[in-house]
């Protein structure tokens, strides 16, 4: 699994003009899943995020998790984040998950990065032609893969 985390300041996600999602401060994570992730890459990657101290304490030193600062989080399903672009300039997909182990895997995370922080966890729609709305606050933007487990 690959996570792009945004730290924001507000973020949306929206279907045919209807907002679907919607946080204020807090992390947007755009989630891909790839062929091959089990559900231990998805617990890793959920605890990883939950733990992220990426928010400034009185300090002004990034040592906050999204929960210490009060935040929310925002998951957005992203299968381009699997994408390979080793030739060619067209993306392939050919790495990324097929829906019916994709899902699961999406709702899974979802669902144990709510029981990690203990709030509701604000989504899109799997599948779904979406628009994401984000005020990225620093900016602050990490990359995160289970596979790579840095």
């Amino acid at each position: 699994m690959r996570a792009v985390v945004q730290r924001v300041s507000s973020a949306s996600v929206s279907i045919d003009g209807q907002t679907v999602g919607e946080i204020g401060r807090g992390l947007l994570v755009l989630l891909g899943v790839a062929s091959g992730d089990t559900p231990e890459d998805g617990a890793w990657l959920a605890h990883k995020v939950a733990a992220l101290r990426v928010f400034a304490d009185a300090d002004d030193k990034m040592n906050l998790a999204v929960t210490e600062a009060g935040g929310r989080l925002l998951v957005v399903s992203q299968f381009t984040l699997i994408a390979s672009t080793r030739k060619g300039s067209r993306p392939s997909f050919n790495d990324s998950a097929k829906p019916d182990v994709a899902i699961p895997r999406y709702e899974d995370f979802v669902r144990q990065l709510e029981a990690l922080t203990g709030q509701p966890v604000a989504t899109g729609r799997f599948g779904a032609m979406m628009q994401v709305a984000l005020v990225n606050d620093g900016p602050v933007t990490l990359v995160l893969d289970s596979r790579l487990r840095e």
